[in-house]
């Protein structure tokens, strides 16, 4: 009897968990980062990476330029990928590239950005991940672009890519 009844249990919980694999697998996976355009800026403040009496918000962004969010780490690889696009965007003069160093040891993302070049103005911590879940990122590397009125024009999830990159410097034209 008590074989009969452990033997139920389990094949009830087998059969609870298949389900809510099966149902699982019809979710969409899919993130759109389409609900983002046209949304303000968030008010926010981090330290800066480089001095913590220092500190990166959303004061920092100037009215009549581009500006670009990217948020990024030293043990990020897809990170390392796309930061030559960046350094790039960096040179651009009506576009302000700022950086999120996400959940980083700090003496790792100086050494990368020293032997890597910075591509950026400022570069705030996010040493919980609590600025980059208020920003609505849901990994490493992400970048958005705001338009000159601080508001939301494009968002990347994942690195940057070589049609990204054209599509950034097409729409940060004057």
């Amino acid at each position: 009897m008590k074989k009969n009844i452990f033997f139920l249990i389990v094949v009830l919980i087998l059969l609870f968990f298949s389900l809510v694999f099966f149902k699982g697998l019809k979710l969409s996976s899919n993130y759109s980062s389409k609900d983002f355009i046209g949304k303000n800026v968030i008010k926010f403040s981090a330290r800066s990476l480089y001095d913590s009496k220092e500190s990166f918000s959303n004061n920092d962004f100037e009215f009549r330029k581009f500006h670009i969010i990217n948020i990024w780490a030293s043990w990020c690889a897809p990170c390392r990928e796309e930061h030559h696009f960046l350094m790039d965007l960096s040179n651009i003069e009506n576009i302000n590239l700022f950086g999120i160093n996400f959940k980083d040891d700090s003496a790792n993302a100086i050494f990368f950005l020293n032997k890597n070049g910075n591509p950026y103005k400022k570069i705030g911590i996010d040493s919980d991940g609590s600025l980059s879940i208020n920003f609505g990122f849901i990994g490493v590397p992400e970048t958005v672009v705001y338009d000159k009125n601080n508001k939301i024009m494009l968002k990347y999830i994942g690195p940057l890519s070589k049609k990204d990159f054209k599509e950034i410097i097409k729409n940060t034209k004057n």
